[in-house]
């Protein structure tokens, strides 16, 4: 198989698809790769790295949307990208289509096959494709709250850990999946005082069991939240629906009983954002006020530390870019109903659930899809 991997193109985006260990075992099994030039150049991965792991390097995006019968990308197309696209092709990145109608529009129309890493799924009920960027963003959220908490930067000017006779800073962390948890870590790592929303029992007692009385937890309501925001200072928004929008847990009205210069980071804009207030920004000016509240919600925080991410990414996706290619995509997800999990649009058809409903198409169920 003719594999792709284009320079991302994102705001401050310096990922890529594939870093050159991928590529030279995608080579190991046959299939030729083309790497746009300078594609990893910013995170220290050389074109010549990739040559010498059997990449072809090619100058421009046309061209390798033009070549390829599989492109492997870190974001979502951008508009142009999505242009590129034809029917036949198979793409395999995030595409966060529930929030996104434009994309979903573009991806329909083009006719390709596209595979969201956020929807595959594992034998534990996990998403084992979003775990290393989630790991990364929750661990992140932390780091950018806490800068952000800085009266420089518009925030109160509470320090994380506090000092000896001053309180640390109140982190409220809602949801306790991937992100929540790498976020309470780093949190109480810099002597904050944590406390995790979410409404599994199960997970709850989990992070009660690993943690004891290093941070609390408690179950998710309107009343337990509203209690807590009058005196949180750095509120993480790290809930997931597979596929679908982020619930809106923190409307406009809520931000008055929060303190001035408080901070909301929000995790989960890529998939629309958990907070009413929230929009998505880059890394470029990553913040903004609302009635005296600091939000944070870059839609790529990952991208921040490329590098780490990109080896974090190609650890974790390329196991089933090898099944795509040795299989053709078809046959691979027919076979392997985790990877048939991520399957979001196929030949102008919307194949997930969750993306279909949210966006008022019809719903076609990706084997009946690939059947066809």
């Amino acid at each position: 198989m003719r594999i792709g991997v284009p320079k991302e193109i994102k705001n401050h985006e310096y990922r890529i698809g594939l870093t050159p260990a991928g590529v030279r075992e995608l080579v190991g099994h046959g299939h030729s790769v083309m790497v746009q030039r300078d594609g990893g150049r910013a995170i220290g991965l050389t074109d010549d790295l990739y040559e010498r792991a059997g990449a072809e390097i090619v100058e421009t995006p046309e061209e390798i949307f033009e070549r390829a019968e599989m492109i492997i990308k870190v974001k979502e197309p951008q508009p142009d990208e999505c242009r590129m696209l034809r029917e036949g092709q198979v793409l395999y990145t995030y595409l966060h289509l529930a929030p996104d109608p434009e994309q979903t529009r573009l991806l329909v129309e083009s006719g390709c096959t596209a595979i969201a890493y956020e929807t595959v799924t594992d034998d534990r009920g996990g998403l084992p494709l979003l775990a290393p960027m989630s790991e990364v963003a929750g661990r992140m959220s932390i780091q950018a709250g806490a800068h952000a908490l800085e009266r420089a930067q518009g925030g109160s000017g509470v320090l994380m850990g506090g000092v000896p006779g001053v309180r640390p800073a109140e982190v409220m962390i809602l949801g306790g999946g991937v992100v929540g948890l790498n976020a309470a870590r780093m949190a109480m790592g810099m002597g904050a005082d944590v406390t995790i929303f979410d409404r599994s029992l199960p997970r709850l007692k989990y992070i009660d069991e690993l943690y004891g009385d290093r941070l609390n937890t408690l179950y998710s309501t309107e009343e337990a939240i509203d209690q807590h925001l009058a005196t949180v200072d750095l509120v993480i928004g790290a809930v997931l629906i597979p596929g679908a929008s982020a619930p809106k847990l923190i409307r406009r009205e809520q931000l008055a009983i929060m303190e001035p210069g408080s901070v909301l980071v929000d995790v989960a804009i890529d998939q629309g954002g958990c907070f009413e207030t929230s929009r998505a920004t880059t890394h470029q000016a990553p913040t903004y006020e609302v009635d005296g509240i600091i939000h944070y919600c870059v839609a790529n925080m990952p991208g921040a530390v490329a590098r780490t991410s990109t080896f974090a990414l190609t650890n974790a996706t390329l196991a089933c870019a090898i099944q795509l290619a040795n299989k053709g995509a078809a046959r691979a997800m027919l076979e392997d109903v985790h990877l048939l999990r991520g399957l979001n649009v196929h030949r102008g058809q919307v194949t997930y659930e969750a993306v279909a409903r949210d966006l008022g198409y019809d719903y076609v169920p990706a084997a009946e899809a690939l059947s066809d």
